[in-house]
C-alpha cells in the first residue's frame, strides 16, 4: 500500500475531421473501437467528444504509461472511425452547435440548459487524489481555491477558437463558466454546507443531479478523493503528468497545512473569480493574481515557482520533484498548448496549422 496518497486522471479529448479540423460526431464508433482493444472510453456531452480515465495509481511513471497508452489507442480508434483526435481545451473551428450524445440524461441537459449544453466541445482534465473521507476533501478544497488560478494557467489550451484568436489562453474556462455549477467553488464550513448548497441548487434547477456540480475543485462523488477539475485538457501527457504531480503535492500540504493548524485563506468569491479570469485572460505568458502575498499582480511564471517552492516538501517526500522541476522548465521555454496554438495562428492565420501541431502535441509520446 502507497504511503502517499494515490492519483488518477480523466482526459477529455474532442474528434474533429481529418480535412476541415470541425469536430465530428462519431464519439460511439470511436468508443466502440476503443473498447475491442481493451480500452473503456466516457461518451461526454456532445457526441464529438470522449473521455479516457486511468487506473488508480501510485507513482508518476505508472500514470505516464497509462495516459501515454490511453492517448494511443483513442487516437488510433479514432483514425479508424475516420477522425482526429485532439487534446485541445475547445475545437479551434467549429460549426453552430454540436450534436448532444444520444442518452437519456444527456438529452435531458440538453432541454434543460439549451444553448450551453448544444455549443460545447469543452474539454478538460480532471486530477482524482485519495483523502481519507469527505470531510477532509471539503477542507482540502477550501485550501486550494487560491491556487487554482495558476494551475489553470499553467494548463491553459483554448486560445483559437471559432477561426480566430479567442483573447485569452483559456477561452473554456469562460464557456465552461456560463453553467451555474461551474467554476470556483464556494467556501464550505462543513459537509452539511456542502450538501445543502448542492440541494439547493438542484431545487431551483441549477443542477439535474450532483453529477452536474462542475466546480473546479469538488469531493469526488464516486470515489473517496477529492478532485480538481480546473485544468483546460493539456497538450501533452507529460504536461498531465505535471499537472498530476503538483495537484497530489497541493491535496499532500493542504492536509498537512490542516495537522498543523495552520489557517485557512478565506478568498471572497468575487476575488478568485477575478483571479482566475485574469489567468483565464493571460495565461502561462502573462500576469497573474498572487496568491502568496499582496503583491496584486505577478508573472504567472514567478508564480508557479514559488508554488513548487511551496509544494516541495510533499514533491520530494514522493520523489517527484525531480520530475516536475524538469517538466516546468520544459513547459516555460517551450509554452503550454495556448501558446503553441497562437503560435501557430501567427504564421499564416490558417487555422490547419493549429490542428496541426495540437495533433502532434495530442501524440507525442505515444
Amino acid at each position: 500500500m502507497a504511503s502517499h496518497p494515490t492519483i488518477g486522471v480523466e482526459e477529455e479529448f474532442l474528434l474533429v475531421d481529418p480535412s476541415t479540423g470541425e469536430p465530428v460526431a462519431r464519439n460511439t464508433r470511436v468508443a466502440e473501437l476503443a473498447a475491442a482493444k481493451g480500452v473503456e472510453l466516457q461518451l461526454e456531452l456532445t457526441s464529438c467528444q470522449v473521455e479516457t480515465a486511468t487506473e488508480v495509481a501510485a507513482t508518476l511513471d505508472d500514470l505516464r504509461a497509462q495516459l501515454l497508452r490511453l492517448r494511443g489507442v483513442t487516437r488510433d480508434a479514432a483514425a479508424a472511425a475516420g477522425a482526429q483526435l485532439l487534446a485541445v481545451g475547445l475545437p479551434p473551428t467549429v460549426p453552430h452547435h454540436f450534436p448532444i450524445t444520444d442518452s437519456p440524461r444527456y438529452r435531458q441537459i440538453g432541454e434543460r440548459f439549451g444553448m450551453i449544453a448544444h455549443e460545447q466541445g469543452i474539454c478538460g482534465s480532471h486530477v482524482h487524489v485519495a483523502v481519507p473521507n469527505r470531510e477532509a476533501a471539503i477542507r482540502v478544497s477550501n485550501r486550494l481555491r487560491p491556487w487554482l488560478p495558476l494551475l489553470l494557467a499553467l494548463t491553459a489550451n483554448s486560445a483559437i477558437y471559432r477561426n480566430a484568436d479567442s483573447g485569452y489562453a483559456s477561452w473554456r474556462q469562460v464557456l465552461w463558466s456560463r453553467w451555474p455549477s461551474a467554476g470556483p467553488p464556494p467556501h464550505f464550513d462543513s459537509v452539511d454546507d456542502y450538501d445543502a448548497t448542492v440541494q439547493q441548487l438542484q431545487n431551483v434547477g441549477a443542477m439535474l443531479d450532483d453529477g452536474m456540480v462542475y466546480w473546479d475543485v469538488r469531493p469526488s462523488e464516486n470515489f473517496p478523493t477529492v478532485e480538481v477539475r480546473v485544468a483546460d485538457v493539456p497538450a501533452t501527457a507529460a504536461e498531465t503528468v505535471l499537472l498530476a504531480a503538483l495537484t497530489r503535492a497541493a491535496v499532500m500540504t493542504a492536509l498537512d497545512d490542516e495537522a498543523r493548524g495552520v489557517g485557512v485563506p478565506r478568498l471572497r468569491q468575487h476575488e478568485l473569480a477575478a483571479a482566475q479570469w485574469k489567468s483565464a485572460r493571460d495565461g502561462l505568458d502573462g500576469l497573474a493574481v498572487d496568491p502568496f502575498g499582496d503583491r496584486g499582480l505577478a508573472p504567472a511564471i514567478e508564480l508557479l515557482r514559488e508554488l513548487v517552492e511551496r509544494l516541495a516538501p510533499a514533491l520530494r517526500a514522493v520523489g517527484d520533484f525531480e520530475f516536475v522541476d524538469a517538466e516546468l522548465g520544459r513547459v516555460f521555454a517551450d509554452g503550454n498548448g495556448a501558446m503553441r496554438q497562437r503560435a501557430a495562428w501567427a504564421r499564416r492565420g490558417a487555422v490547419s496549422d493549429v490542428i496541426e501541431v495540437a495533433a502532434a502535441a495530442t501524440a507525442e509520446g505515444c
